[in-house]
């Protein structure tokens, strides 16, 4: 069989924050695409279906999406983290045996998570106090979302293995291949073909497979000691509970940050269609900056797993100072051009004058406070890159979701403003930051 060169990365030597740019910059781009799965979704139901139409795609159904698919991420990084730190620390046989199990995870959670998201659809969007004229739509477009959440787990398992031999290139191009099939169907499904909220989502679906077959076709090919072999995947014992012990922690935090935005998406709800679809497209734009601050979380936690791997702790220390003021940098090149010309942003999403003058409060508002988030991604990245998700998943829990929650369930419904709601993201980026750095 024809093999593949590797385009992994030693991240234990060189320059820090060279080696952490050259990570980033692929494995942004990469997420960026990855982000356009259901943005472009959003932009073209936006304009052809209409405000419901955006609801439905970008409203609680995207919640519970971002909730599951939010948990096995977290149970990804567990494979990321450990296969690093064999590799930093030149553990071949440890590798390949990782490698093997973590696929095997890929498929039953892929199984477990479209059996969720087909039966439990209905149920959880009338929970969620979806409006009425969106619910069809949402429980349409989530069942059918569900059906391509093998290929879709499958090809986050993939890009993490792939990132913990530190090639972030690869999965970028795999996401862009993805995402121009994605583009392409949406414009056929939707703009041409009646077929709706409906429509976006089968194209979705096509275009994840499409990203899930390329990323397990390269690891049947490399001629690295990541190399798949379909005939050897099954769980072994020992490395499935090392990648459960990061990755269930790591996993339950980032589904309940996923878990505190569903009751916020609930409360936004009572706001009316209208919010719903100005929350919808800003999320969409705020998840342009999401996206810059996991790709370089990612990176630091790739970065950390291979050098406390190698016994580099000094480079650890390093990469925690660098890479913060990476990201206050990044944070501030992203909200000024947002706060300037979000207007124009939200006229992409919808015509609409009044979610458009509701969608710029938002994103305004926003723009103002992303730096009290800063610290959380650095500070979390690096503990999860030295094998500790524990900590970083109770500090999240309480700091941000649990805090979050009762300021929605207690303060918002008695000042009954959307303001309110906004507020409870900086109140819980501070307690968090300043919890991580205790």
């Amino acid at each position: 069989m024809e093999k593949t060169r590797s385009q992994s990365m030693d991240m234990t030597t060189g320059v820090i924050w060279k080696r952490l740019l050259a990570f980033f910059f692929p494995l942004l781009f990469g997420t960026f695409f990855q982000t356009l799965y259901n943005t472009v979704d959003a932009m073209i139901v936006g304009r052809f279906v209409g405000k419901a139409g955006l609801s439905a795609v970008g409203g609680a159904s995207a919640m519970l999406i971002n909730l599951l698919v939010g948990f096995f991420v977290g149970i990804s990084s567990g494979a990321t983290v450990i296969l690093s730190q064999y590799r930093g620390a030149g553990r071949k046989k440890e590798v390949e045996a990782a490698v093997h199990t973590a696929i095997a995870v890929a498929l039953a959670g892929g199984l477990v998570m479209t059996l969720l998201g087909l039966f439990a659809a209905p149920p959880f969007l009338v929970l969620m106090n979806t409006p009425e004229d969106t619910m069809a739509g949402s429980v349409l477009y989530l069942r059918l979302y569900s059906l391509g959440m093998i290929p879709n787990l499958l090809y986050n398992m993939a890009s993490g293995i792939l990132r913990a031999a530190g090639d972030s290139k690869n999965p970028t191009g795999f996401l862009i291949a993805g995402a121009v099939v994605n583009i392409g169907l949406d414009l056929l499904f939707v703009a041409v073909l009646p077929w709706g909220v409906g429509g976006a989502a089968v194209a979705t679906v096509l275009s994840q497979a499409v990203s899930a077959l390329l990323s397990i076709n390269l690891l049947t090919r490399v001629n690295e000691d990541y190399r798949l072999n379909l005939r050897r995947i099954r769980f072994e014992k020992i490395y499935l509970e090392k990648i459960l012990a990061i990755g269930i922690p790591a996993g339950l935090r980032s589904s309940m940050y996923s878990l505190s935005n569903l009751v916020i998406q609930a409360a936004i709800n009572g706001f009316g269609t209208d919010t719903v679809a100005a929350w919808a497209a800003d999320g969409k734009i705020d998840a342009l900056y999401w996206l810059l601050t996991s790709s370089l979380g990612t990176a630091v936690t790739t970065f950390v797993g291979q050098n406390f791997g190698a016994g580099n702790y000094k480079r650890v220390r390093q990469c925690v100072w660098q890479s913060t003021l990476l990201l206050v940098l990044i944070t501030l090149l992203f909200a000024v051009p947002v706060w300037f010309f979000c207007p124009a942003l939200f006229a992409i999403f919808t015509e609409d004058p009044e979610v458009i003058r509701i969608g710029v409060i938002m994103a305004r508002y926003f723009c103002s406070v992303y730096l009290t988030y800063v610290l959380i991604e650095i500070l979390s990245g690096t503990l999860i890159g030295m094998g500790d998700a524990l900590i970083p998943t109770i500090i999240t829990i309480l700091g941000v979701c649990v805090l979050r929650i009762v300021w929605c369930a207690v303060f918002v419904p008695r000042i009954g403003s959307i303001q309110s709601v906004m507020f409870s993201y900086p109140l819980t980026w501070t307690v968090t930051s300043a919890a991580f750095l205790v």
